[in-house]
């Protein structure tokens, strides 16, 4: 599996640290498109690198860090056919991946611990989409897509 990393300037070390655990736990490639400076970096930028790569099938799944998960998560929901969950705790996480078949996670480095933020990666990285009735939703989802494709071409 090949997961895609993004992070501004604030969550480099995170990014790091994340990247490390995930090889070393998961044996999964690691790909980093954030940066790797602590001079000010703006986070849609990786956020919507991370989001295209998902989309084009270079990566399964993408992993961003900002200061508080939240700008970089809404820059990755801008790309169609994604659906980034912003999370400081593994529930959401977990019932992201079961419910909504997430494709992106977010976190904030100011806002969860490393250790807390290894449990939502885990939980995130594990959970399954369970389909089913689910599924019916995020059809709904990608229609609501499509209508705003067909109103801006």
């Amino acid at each position: 599996m090949k997961i895609g990393i993004g992070n501004d300037h604030v969550a480099v070390e995170y990014k790091k640290q994340i990247k490390e655990y995930i090889e070393d736990k998961y044996g999964y490639e690691v790909i980093n498109y954030g940066t790797d400076s602590t001079e000010r970096f703006d986070y849609p930028i990786s956020g919507e690198k991370v989001a295209n790569a998902v989309i084009k099938g270079d990566i399964d799944k993408g992993i961003l860090i900002c200061g508080t998960g939240v700008g970089i998560g809404l820059a990755a929901n801008k790309v169609n056919g994604i659906r980034c969950v912003t999370c400081s705790e593994p529930y959401s996480a977990q019932f992201s991946r079961k419910h909504n078949n997430t494709n992106v996670l977010s976190f904030g480095a100011r806002v969860v611990g490393i250790e807390l933020a290894k449990m939502i990666v885990d939980v995130w990285l594990e959970g399954e989409f369970e389909g089913g009735r689910h599924q019916r939703r995020i059809d709904m989802l990608e229609q609501i897509e499509q209508k705003q494709r067909d109103h801006i071409i």
